[in-house]
């Protein structure tokens, strides 16, 4: 059975709900909710934050990496005292704070593909929030295979790019948009990133996960986003799917 807003609730987030593109169903809608963050890292701080503070119900954080003093200017949920320990417990404690009716658990190890599959169909969204390429293409097969939606976000230097998949007979997926570009596999800690542009993807993400779960608006489905923070400017491009693609190419 849903859960139904009570009263102290319905304060809590009257602004949401009078905004007539979310109202009471709308809110209740991200109350029941279930997410799924892969990474804890710049853009997993920005979007738990984000999530918790406008009332979705349930988020599930995952990542096995531990906090550390380079992680402070753009990973939000932690401080000095938050060095050494794990990032999924570190961030748990604060977004209880910021709000106890949200239910946080935490995953502390990366999973392999059977547990992936396993938190994926107990969701009903993904965050990839995470910066490997293979971890990328895991994610996006899970959800493939579980028709579960993902909204994939990625910063480096002063660039942003977002991707969102519903996965359908016409929704390209992530590895179809891979099959476009050349990865040059750079990292933050080669490249450097500039905290704000971690900050404006990652409450992007939040934005697009709450607008599918919160049904209103028009998701960018299908479409890759990118952003430069030295120009402040936004592209957005329709990413056709790929027939060959061994991932999502027979739905």
């Amino acid at each position: 059975m849903s859960d139904s807003l009570n009263n102290i609730q319905v304060m809590r987030y009257n602004r949401q709900i009078v905004l007539p593109q979310i109202d009471l169903d709308g809110q209740e809608r991200l109350l029941n909710a279930r997410v799924l963050v892969m990474g804890v890292g710049g853009l997993g701080c920005h979007v738990a934050q984000s999530l918790v503070a406008s009332g979705v119900g349930h988020i599930t954080l995952v990542d096995d990496d531990t906090v550390s003093v380079t992680n402070l200017p753009r990973q939000v949920l932690f401080n000095d005292a938050s060095v050494g320990q794990l990032k999924v417990d570190a961030a748990a404690t604060q977004l209880r704070h910021l709000n106890p009716d949200c239910q946080v658990t935490c995953y502390a190890r990366r999973p392999d593909t059977h547990q992936l599959d396993t938190l994926v169909q107990q969701h009903d969204i993904v965050l990839d929030c995470t910066d490997h390429k293979s971890a990328r293409e895991q994610i996006n097969q899970s959800c493939c295979t579980y028709t579960t939606t993902l909204v994939s976000g990625a910063a480096i230097r002063f660039e942003g790019q977002l991707f969102v998949s519903q996965f359908g007979p016409d929704m390209p997926c992530y590895h179809c948009l891979g099959l476009l570009f050349t990865d040059p596999q750079s990292s933050c800690t080669e490249s450097g990133i500039f905290s704000p542009v971690v900050a404006t993807i990652g409450l992007q993400q939040a934005l697009i996960a709450m607008q599918i779960l919160g049904q209103f608006g028009q998701p960018p489905l299908g479409k890759l986003i990118l952003f430069d923070a030295l120009s402040h400017q936004w592209q957005s491009f329709a990413v056709p799917k790929s027939a060959h693609c061994p991932v999502c190419g027979s739905i």
